[in-house]
């Protein structure tokens, strides 16, 4: 066996040793130091801090409806009041792959986030410069896109009339107002991340279109009417605040409006057939209403319109599905792989036809639904069976006897 010998280093090597890599290291993090980039993109901004106007005892919306009681109960019914509680965009936060930039959308105003964001380190959406906010207003926070969103900047509250009787101090600006201030959000259209896209091109979708120049997105989100701005005031020209959109709620305790851009044309279907004839059913479907394609925004929207015959026993004798939307791979590398949305005024026809073999009573039932996601993507999310996925949007049923 042979015998090692131990060697024990001086202590001023060791001192020495060490000073070299403690001088390496920080040489190397002298090369590698960090870059604050700032923001640049609008959806990495957010409106920044705001006071509250003269006259007014908060940016909250409950308090502007003590006041514009009709404007905040249409409000209470959009999608806009829930867009921060939003079930879906809550279980999307928790993900690592969330960035700080995706609140922005949804809780637009500075007041309402709990860091203020000042830049990037290194440019990358993961390692935000940020503080806290000394001005954070948790209840603020908690109705999403408000009254303040877009009528409060720079201690006004920005309208499309002037007017010098109001108890605040008022701004009007309807260029401010008008569609811009929606495309603000709604036309995203980025990689952010291998994994995460973001593309709600409804903005350019209206441009491309027949609309653009005509219609824009007040003229049908928020249609005109005559009412009185406060109660005991003359009626004038107002709009809408329901912001009427795909018509699902967020909750299933919550109502709000639809507005849908589809019509549908159905062909007629006998009451009688007799056995061996064929049963032709089509339906014809345009997007007639809508300045964007349908559906729009967020990816994972559908449409599926379902054509079912079915005995007098409730079994199915023959059934026809189709689908309108996007298709997405988002793991490994997010694209799109298909899409078949609807152009402005496309017209399209969904047949059905099935050979009547027997003598029965049967129902042709048509029915087309709408689609906030599929039940795979509600249950990877856990939202739970009281968050709605879908509505119906066309239902038509026919009673036929085969002879």
């Amino acid at each position: 066996m042979v015998k090692i010998k131990k060697y024990k280093l001086p202590l001023a090597v060791v001192i020495f040793i060490l000073a070299i890599t403690y001088v390496l290291v920080i040489k190397k993090k002298l090369f590698e130091s960090e870059e604050i980039v700032p923001l640049t993109k609008s959806w990495e901004k957010v409106v920044p801090h705001q006071s509250t106007p003269v006259g007014l005892i908060s940016l909250k919306s409950e308090d502007c409806g003590t006041c514009h009681v009709e404007h905040y109960q249409e409000w209470k019914l959009s999608t806009h009041a829930h867009a921060w509680t939003d079930l879906q965009f809550q279980a999307e936060l928790k993900k690592e792959s969330s960035p700080f930039l995706c609140i922005n959308c949804h809780i637009p105003l500075q007041n309402q986030q709990e860091f203020i964001v000042t830049g990037m380190i290194n440019g990358d959406i993961y390692k935000p410069v940020k503080k806290r906010n000394p001005f954070f207003d948790k209840s603020l926070q908690q109705e999403g896109i408000n009254c303040a969103s877009c009528h409060v900047r720079n201690g006004a509250i920005i309208g499309t009339n002037g007017n010098l009787n109001a108890p605040h101090k008022v701004k009007k600006d309807p260029i401010f107002l008008s569609e811009k201030l929606c495309i603000s959000c709604h036309n995203a259209n980025a990689v952010v991340t291998p994994t995460l896209a973001c593309t709600f091109e409804t903005g350019d979708e209206w441009k491309k279109g027949p609309f653009f120049g005509k219609k824009n997105c007040v003229s049908c989100h928020m249609p005109e009417t005559q009412r009185s701005l406060v109660a005991g005031y003359p009626k004038r020209k107002s709009h809408a605040h329901f912001f009427t959109g795909s018509g699902i709620p967020k909750f299933d305790s919550v109502k709000t409006t639809v507005f849908n851009g589809l019509s549908f044309e159905p062909t007629d279907v006998k009451s009688k057939y007799k056995v061996a004839d064929s049963l032709r059913y089509n339906l014809k479907v345009k997007n007639e209403f809508a300045g964007h394609r349908v559906p729009s925004g967020d990816p994972e929207r559908f449409i599926l319109i379902k054509m079912e015959l079915i005995d007098e026993n409730g079994t199915v004798v023959s059934r026809k599905i189709e689908r309108i939307g996007e298709k997405w791979q988002w793991y490994p590398i997010a694209k799109k792989l298909a899409d078949n949305n609807m152009n402005p005024s496309e017209v399209r026809n969904y047949s059905f036809a099935t050979l009547l073999k027997d003598k029965s009573n049967l129902k042709l039932k048509i029915e087309v639904t709408k689609h906030r996601m599929d039940e795979k993507t509600a249950a990877y999310n856990k939202l739970g069976k009281n968050y709605p996925l879908f509505i119906s949007i066309y239902k038509k049923e026919y009673s036929i006897v085969v002879l």
